[in-house]
């Protein structure tokens, strides 16, 4: 019986179907990503992830014969030779380790000019995550570099901070001798002070009175002659 088997038609014959589906195929393996219609691209999933699978079976086989059978299917449905030997010698080992799901399709939300259908775009899985982890290696090395960079320049500081001499030590040093050469000598006290005679202390205090009467008779004149010259 017949049933469900009319999927993916495009609108087109048969021959013309398997032609535009090798097409795709070839440029999706040369390319790695392509855009087109969305109905061209969930028509042409299944057909090329056969085809891997005919790769995976190539490489895991061990008899040789077994491997050129695989190879001349695949030839046959992508009618390439050289996107053939590109799948089986370099693109099957991204997907040695995947069990189906080997393609990713994305709608693009700008339709096509002058029909208006919808476009998407089909790729590789494996082929986006290899470049993340080359931008995750590159992230990595960068910071792993300045981290060095930043351990070298500490360890700079470090030597350079060794090799200089001390010299807050000598400067305190200098310091404290100028500061002591600047303060005033004061003159020895006599150690018999308390011992000296009453006779010296009475002398001392009389002079002192003196002193001041003298300076009090100098004011009252300066005042008096003052006065006399305001008159």
């Amino acid at each position: 019986m017949r049933h469900r088997k009319h999927n993916h038609q495009l609108g087109v014959k048969t021959a013309h179907r398997t032609s535009m589906l090798a097409n795709l195929c070839c440029s999706l393996i040369e390319n790695g990503r392509i855009k087109t219609t969305l109905a061209r691209a969930r028509a042409l999933r299944p057909t090329i992830e056969k085809i891997i699978t005919l790769a995976k079976k190539a490489h895991f086989a061990q008899d040789t014969a077994k491997k050129v059978h695989f190879r001349r299917l695949a030839i046959s449905r992508l009618r390439s030779t050289s996107a053939t030997k590109k799948l089986f010698d370099e693109l099957v080992e991204q997907f040695a380790n995947r069990q189906g799901g080997y393609t990713r399709i994305y709608k693009l939300a700008i339709p096509r000019l002058g029909d208006a259908s919808e476009m998407a775009m089909i790729e590789f899985v494996e082929e986006t995550n290899k470049k993340n982890k080359k931008s995750r290696v590159k992230k990595a090395n960068k910071k792993s570099v300045s981290a060095k960079e930043k351990t070298e320049e500490i360890s700079k500081e470090n030597d350079l901070a060794e090799s200089t001499p001390d010299t807050t030590a000598v400067t305190a040093d200098s310091s404290i001798e100028d500061a002591q050469k600047a303060e005033p000598v004061l003159e020895d006290e006599p150690e018999d002070f308390e011992n000296a005679d009453n006779s010296t202390i009475v002398e001392a205090v009389e002079q002192t009175e003196e002193e001041k009467e003298s300076a009090n008779q100098g004011q009252e004149e300066v005042e008096d002659a003052d006065s006399k010259d305001s008159k």
